[in-house]
């Protein structure tokens, strides 16, 4: 059968790759983006609890009730911004499929989408899957936009921008220049919207996170994708939410109900207890704990750290070991060292090599410390 490929350049994701690899060669997996530590056993508790209830059929389309509740109290507590529960917030399979829906709603055939490189690899597909042109724009050498690049590419047809903030994989967390800039773009441009993937929240360190929802100019435009999969280490329960406006929410709404109608009724409703229980506000200190340590095991290796201001990623150039192409560095280093990674220039279109590793420390202390023996031998 002979077929056109809608996404003929989407292969195999580094991610895959890299983690094959490491499974292959038995190395140290610091590649993909996942804790292998075990989750609150508060959490556990609470869904084995839950496990013998009747919450196992249909969830209602937007979420359930009581975990909209307490999202619009978190939303509230954390940035003062109010929301209506039932019309403001959706709760959505991950972030992943938060950013395929909102693209895929909002998006027209002809249209511009803005996406900020290095960029994590979600955005693009739906953007061409909705018959729209990705305008790929590189971060400054800081990865913080650049602003009068960005302003110079906005045109009639630039229907979204989408931001990333705190920064995969970079680490790096906006100033409040930015969101000023982020206003201003906005305001000159009325037809312009704004994705904002915040779904690293809560994983912030020296500095206090910037989120659009502070920003009254913003909120009327922005769609703001979170995730309790990083924010509670529960990746694999694939379980996040969106804030938006009403109007904006109901075109999402249309799409996410086609695409899988509701959430996981087990994990909403254990989370709507959990979160009864939890401060989020020491999350940033237990993985500072671990990006410190991370740092100071590798401060008498060769690489070069960069620095790590929000996240569980850990960016290092290794400049100073070789001169390879920042791919085949990365596959000798689980071949020859034990230890996966992801190559930078995997996140930008134009495939720009800066001989830098992105480095995952959201493992535990006995993981950490073998990888770092490994990586102060090279």
């Amino acid at each position: 059968m002979k077929f056109e490929s809608k996404l003929p350049h989407v292969g195999t994701t580094i991610f895959t790759v890299m983690s094959k690899l490491a499974t292959e060669h038995k190395a140290i997996n610091l590649s993909q983006g996942f804790p292998n530590f075990p989750i609150d056993p508060i959490l556990e508790e609470i869904v084995k609890k839950k496990a013998s209830e009747n919450v196992h059929q249909y969830a209602p389309m937007a979420g359930l009730p009581v975990l909209l509740d307490q999202i619009s109290a978190l939303v509230y507590k954390q940035y003062n911004r109010k929301t209506d529960p039932q019309s403001e917030l959706l709760v959505t399979a991950g972030a992943t499929q938060a950013i395929f829906t909102t693209i895929q709603a909002l998006v027209h055939t002809g249209e511009e989408v803005i996406i900020l490189d290095p960029s994590y690899d979600c955005y693009e597909s739906p953007v061409i899957l909705a018959g729209a042109k990705p305008v790929r724009i590189p971060l400054n050498e800081h990865f913080l936009p650049d602003w009068n690049r960005i302003r110079s590419l906005v045109t009639n047809k630039t229907r979204l921008i989408i931001t990333n903030n705190p920064h995969n994989p970079s680490g790096t967390m906006w100033r409040k220049e930015d969101m000023v800039e982020l206003e201003n773009l906005v305001q000159k441009n009325p037809n312009l919207l704004v994705l904002s993937d915040e779904v690293y929240e809560y994983i912030t360190f020296e500095k206090k996170h910037l989120s659009v929802n502070y920003s009254e100019i913003l909120r009327a435009r922005s769609i703001i994708t979170s995730s309790f999969g990083k924010t509670f280490h529960i990746t694999g329960w694939k379980i996040g939410y969106i804030v938006a406006p009403e109007l904006i929410m109901n075109e999402i709404k249309k799409v996410h109900q086609f695409l899988v109608f509701c959430v996981n009724s087990l994990a909403q409703a254990s989370l709507a207890e959990y979160m009864n229980q939890v401060n989020v506000h020491e999350l940033g200190q237990f993985y500072q704990q671990k990006r410190d340590d991370f740092r100071y095991q590798l401060k008498n290796s060769r690489f070069e750290l960069l620095p790590c201001e929000g996240t569980y990623f850990q960016l290092a150039s290794y400049g100073e070991i070789s001169d390879e192409n920042d791919v085949d560095f990365a596959k000798r280093l689980v071949l020859e060292h034990g230890v996966a990674t992801i190559p930078l220039s995997v996140f930008n279109a134009n495939g720009e090599d800066r001989k830098i590793l992105r480095f995952c420390f959201a493992k535990d202390e006995n993981t950490i410390q073998q990888a770092a023996e490994k990586l102060c031998k090279i």
